[in-house]
């Protein structure tokens, strides 16, 4: 085994763990969560999982950038298949070892090369309208410092990675075509055979040169990319598959009944009970990360940022403050943070509601999921906030003053309305 295959298999190797180590970190984040039951109905979550996830039908609802993204998503998917290729290339060695595919190889060859040509061009247009055009989504306050910059991150990212592949393949190619030694001639080249000339004044030591630069910095910069998903809002293209999965399969309108509440409930109907509930362990809603359940926290860490959400936001379109994005990234960040002082053995004296969300920011949602419709990928951002809003009505006593009313009137009239239930009817005189 040569000294670069070695020193490939350590960097391929080392990569993987680093990786693995990343996110077993936020696997143990999310199972911070409380525990929820969304196991059942397989059947209907695996359809929901390829209908959104895969089949990106929630994305093409805007149709151009819909079909921007699906291009980059493809991209990812099949480009991602000659990795394989360079990885077993890189380990022991060979060159091209998959091309006794033959015609099937000089097609996928093909299409690896026109789809990395099409996200090159497309990250492109997406720098574009996030810096230039600056679309309204694109450039909110929550967007500033580190969720700007990460984006631009992913797509110059994107735009080095392409561009060292089809420059590798041009480079490959002009080494084919001079008959180099280790170079077999396979592969259809539809774009990168356009760059030939680059190469043609150049002697072949200089040309590999150049072909071994680009396949390191190709692969190098994958392993980079892997690594830098965790600390992104793109690892939403590992979770978006399981959040799908284990979203909430019931009607939007549909709220989940509070698991404490009923406990209380039964305990207060079932005087026989010889093990109620202690009122110490019961909770109402959540103040802090560790009072959501682990989808919820999943749902954090899938974000995507993307900002369709917000842009439906009826709260927000009228100038409140909320922002269900914000709600996601708050929760995100404040995850870290909660994590980060366990593993410290410390405590902030901080919480999710009131140091990260405002009570202004949840109490402006008026419930009508727009923001959970609008999500490529099924995030339930007012799950959240029904959550946080049950604390501070149930734990703080503390509502807006019409809540107030409206609860007074149901306690004392058995309906919202300021006057006595027998006097209900007297509207039809």
């Amino acid at each position: 085994m040569f000294v670069s295959n070695i020193v490939f298999l350590i960097i391929f190797l080392v990569s993987i763990f680093i990786f693995s180590k990343e996110m077993s970190r936020i696997r143990y984040n999310i199972s911070l969560g409380k525990d929820i039951n969304r196991y059942g109905n397989k059947k209907q979550r695996w359809v929901q999982m390829f209908k959104v996830a895969f089949g990106q039908t929630k994305m093409v609802a805007r149709p151009i950038a819909g079909l921007l993204h699906v291009i980059i998503y493809s991209g990812f998917l099949i480009i991602n298949i000659e990795l394989i290729e360079i990885i077993i290339d890189g380990i022991f060695g060979t060159h091209r070892i998959l091309s006794f595919l033959g015609i099937v190889y000089n097609f996928l060859i093909a299409s690896f090369e026109i789809l990395a040509f099409l996200v090159l061009i497309v990250c492109i247009i997406f720098l574009t309208r996030r810096n230039i055009i600056k679309i309204k989504r694109f450039i909110s306050s929550e967007m500033k410092g580190w969720p700007k910059l990460d984006a631009n991150l992913i797509l110059i990212f994107e735009i080095f990675l392409m561009s060292a592949f089809i420059l590798m393949q041009a480079s490959d190619l002009a080494l084919q075509n001079i008959n180099y030694p280790h170079y077999i001639k396979a592969g259809s080249f539809p774009v990168s055979k356009f760059l030939l000339p680059l190469f043609q004044d150049l002697n072949p030591e200089k040309i590999y040169f150049f072909e071994r630069f680009f396949w390191w910095f190709h692969i190098i910069g994958i392993f980079l990319f892997l690594n830098y998903l965790p600390y992104s809002k793109h690892l939403h293209i590992i979770f978006a598959f399981p959040n799908t999965y284990y979203s909430n399969l019931n009607p939007k309108g549909q709220f989940e009944n509070m698991e404490s509440v009923k406990q209380e409930v039964l305990a207060m109907i079932n005087p026989n009970n010889q093990n109620p509930p202690s009122s110490d362990d019961i909770k109402f809603g959540a103040k802090d990360v560790n009072d959501l359940n682990w989808v919820q926290l999943m749902n954090s860490y899938s974000c995507t940022e993307c900002g369709r959400c917000t842009s439906e936001c009826p709260a927000n379109f009228t100038g409140k403050k909320l922002s269900p994005r914000k709600i996601m990234m708050d929760t995100r960040d404040r995850l870290e943070e909660f994590s980060k002082n366990i593993s410290l053995g410390k405590s902030d004296n901080k919480s999710l509601l009131g140091d990260y969300i405002s009570k202004e920011e949840i109490w402006a949602c008026t419930s009508c999921n727009a923001c959970t419709q609008a999500c490529p990928i099924n995030i339930d951002p007012l799950s959240i906030i029904l959550d946080l809003r049950r604390y501070c009505v149930m734990e703080e006593s503390s509502a807006p003053s019409e809540l107030n009313m409206m609860f007074n009137n149901i306690e004392n009239n058995g309906a919202p309305w300021q006057f006595a239930s027998s006097d209900r009817l007297n509207w039809k005189e």
